[in-house]
């Protein structure tokens, strides 16, 4: 499945080819993780439903959940008014984050100083 010329002309990669995705959580609206995809990602995704990244590290392509059993289930996939990031509404099963987390994001906010004036 290729993807519509439309979108692929919408979208804005890097110089790799790849563009940013960002994955929330549908039930929760929770930032889950943010990963990248380059267009045999998307039509995977697309074509599946199922979360399909692509590794820079490891330059291959990985199905979310595949080994661990924390699959994402898409629902929707939009992308931004600038072409560059791809936001994913999924059902979340497990935790996102390799690091056992439900969000890659459950950190410790960052502290700000004295606003500006």
């Amino acid at each position: 499945m290729a993807l519509p010329p439309d979108l692929a002309a919408r979208l804005k990669r890097t110089d790799d080819g790849l563009f940013a995705v960002i994955a929330q959580e549908a039930g929760t609206g929770e930032v889950l993780m943010m990963a990248w995809m380059d267009d045999e990602a998307l039509e995977r995704t697309l074509a599946t439903r199922r979360a399909t990244y692509y590794s820079r590290s490891r330059q291959q392509y990985w199905v979310k959940g595949e080994t661990s059993g924390h699959v994402q289930y898409v629902r929707d996939a939009r992308l931004d008014c600038d072409g560059d990031t791809l936001l994913l509404t999924v059902d979340q099963t497990g935790a996102a984050c390799h690091t056992g987390n439900h969000s890659c994001f459950d950190t410790t906010p960052l502290e700000f100083g004295a606003p500006a004036r």
